[in-house]
């Protein structure tokens, strides 16, 4: 289905119908009539609200169209045009009326005040705002987003001549799962070599976007990027202390298991060391899971598995599916990675991602359904703001989806090859919980010495990787591919400070699969209720709805850790 015809969720009332959303002179007018548009009470006032979500929402799904179209089909310059435009016109064109509307409703709140609790997360979102509005930013904004589409487009042409064909990277990485080990090294050397071929390119894109971030920051009146962006992303629960307690607790609790989880793969497979290629075949040297053939397959089986965990789930993925909502194999020019994209006007979610047939293609795709049930739970709010979420609750829903799923992973495999999918799922999860704090706690170096060098920077993220769990790899003879390792960390670049999320949240899916594992019923049921809040509440109001704790510290991680080694030592 073509995307731009997707029904609305409701019908316009403010917005005209069939109006150009890429004509940015029609964008800012309609913007310039809500600004001109008087409130004389408390009723006006959320009519007016209700009309500028409207607007946003319309704006929204039509950036988000290109963006999809874009990432499908990298190479087409037609479809890369398209959104190159709108982030060149529409953006920075909004910005600067937006704060004015900005201003407009905090002034009409003073006259006429509204429900406090229903505003409180709004309210205090639109504040910040105003506060980090600057007009010099805008341009440099968009600088960045256009960095961020070359970054795209070079990952996304990266392709390798191997076994007689040219593969995409996603497809290259099912041979790491071979048990043939000199044609996972191959394989393994073949992508590091193509990586390092644009290791130039993508460092300029990267120093690009770091001074560019500096100087924003300092235009707003920050002393550092890092506490500019913490308010950007609207964090008010922690702070950038709170991340470090999180990176030091993780080396305390999460490293030395990540380390036996290791230590246990190299003894089995009878190893010196463990080099790049060794960590994702099975240890045992039994074949890769092959749990479907193809894309349709995939979404199948997945299908059952969510009429099974909970009947609206099923339904609600098979009119995704139903409505072309899902574009999930691998091909020559898609961009790298997944996500889940919420058209904001016809309130669907939109998944995307690059399957070729692995295990890990699985969680991926219980991973962003849960986003889209999350997207779908909070639909009816008509503020679009409150249908989205904080990324640590967003998080959530998808993270816990992946462990909720893997309950009924016999849609794709026979008992023992369950049983071994999610033992690697909870190896996974204690390695993520590492490398997220290896990344954040990078990016906070990077951020904090705004001055450094290129050496200075290769040093710094070697001397995070060793502390996090790089120590446990032998790199002997790699040590350039090494170094570069966060390059293929597409969140650096594009989202930067975006990725402690997936830490906070992880810790918060586990606590929903403990409770699940003691009353499955309430579980699921506190979970859907807090994914029906969206970004209404506070965050830690949303966990606590979820029937889960925001902590991070270690009274809440030593005995998650507990309970993922027990369940580890008995799957294994």
């Amino acid at each position: 289905m073509d995307l731009a015809q997707l029904p609305v969720y409701q019908k316009r009332a403010f917005v005209p119908e069939n109006v150009d959303l890429t004509d940015v002179n029609t964008v800012v007018g309609l913007y310039e009539k809500l600004e001109n548009k008087p409130i004389r009470s408390a009723q006006e006032l959320e009519s007016w609200l209700i009309e500028r979500s409207e607007l946003d929402a319309a704006l929204s799904q039509a950036g988000s169209i290109l963006y999809i179209r874009m990432t499908c089909q990298t190479d087409d310059p037609i479809k890369a045009g398209e959104y190159k435009r709108f982030v060149e016109t529409i953006s920075p064109a909004v910005k600067p009326v937006n704060d004015r509307l900005n201003h407009k409703y905090v002034r009409a709140c003073e006259l006429f005040p509204l429900d406090a609790k229903r505003y409180q997360v709004y309210d205090r979102a639109v504040k910040t705002d105003i506060e980090l509005f600057c007009q010099m930013n805008v341009p440099l904004q968009t600088e960045v987003d256009l960095l961020s589409q070359q970054y795209q487009a070079l990952c996304g042409a990266m392709t390798v001549m191997f076994e007689g064909q040219e593969q995409t990277m996603p497809k290259m990485g099912k041979y790491l799962l071979e048990t043939d080990r000199s044609l996972r090294e191959r394989a393994w050397r073949a992508t590091a070599e193509r990586r390092l071929k644009d290791q130039e390119k993508i460092e300029k894109i990267f120093e690009s976007m770091f001074e560019l971030r500096n100087t924003m920051a300092r235009n707003a009146g920050y002393a550092n990027f890092t506490d500019y962006q913490f308010k950007v992303y609207h964090r008010f629960d922690y702070t950038p202390k709170d991340c470090k307690k999180y990176h030091e607790t993780v080396e305390k609790l999460i490293v030395p298991l990540n380390g036996k989880i290791l230590s246990k793969r190299r003894q089995q497979m009878k190893l010196k060391s463990l080099r790049p290629w060794d960590t994702a075949v099975d240890p045992s040297g039994k074949k890769p899971l092959a749990p479907f053939k193809d894309a349709q397959g995939l979404i199948k089986a997945t299908g059952s598995i969510f009429n099974k965990l909970d009947p609206e789930f099923g339904l609600q993925f098979q009119t995704m599916d139903k409505s072309g909502l899902l574009d999930l194999a691998s091909r020559k020019g898609k961009a790298p990675g997944g996500y889940q994209n919420t058209l904001s006007e016809a309130r669907k979610p939109f998944i995307f991602m690059n399957a070729v047939g692995v295990d890990d293609d699985v969680r991926t795709l219980l991973h962003e359904s849960g986003h889209a049930f999350h997207a779908l739970a909070c639909a009816a709010d008509v503020l679009v703001d409150y249908r989205h979420a904080p990324m640590e609750f967003c998080e959530v829903a998808s993270m816990a989806m992946e462990l909720l799923g893997g309950e009924y992973l016999s849609e794709f495999y026979e008992p023992p090859d369950v049983q071994r999918s999610n033992r690697e799922h909870l190896e996974g999860i204690i390695q993520v919980l590492a490398w997220v704090a290896n990344i954040d706690a990078f990016q906070h170096w990077l951020y904090e010495h705004p001055q450094h060098t290129g050496d200075e920077r290769r040093q710094a993220w070697g001397a995070f990787y060793d502390q996090f769990g790089g120590k446990f790899i032998d790199w002997s003879g790699f040590t350039q591919i090494e170094d570069f390792l966060w390059h293929r960390q597409l969140h650096i670049f594009e989202v930067p400070f975006y990725y402690i999320e997936y830490g906070i949240a992880q810790l918060g899916a586990l606590q929903v699969w403990l409770n699940n594992r003691r009353n499955p019923g309430k579980a699921l049921a506190d979970y859907k209720y807090g994914l029906s809040l969206g970004g209404s509440r506070p965050v830690r109001e949303l966990y606590r709805a979820a029937g889960i704790s925001f902590d991070f510290s270690e009274g809440i991680i030593k005995p998650l850790v507990e309970a993922v080694t027990e369940e580890w030592e008995k799957l294994s």
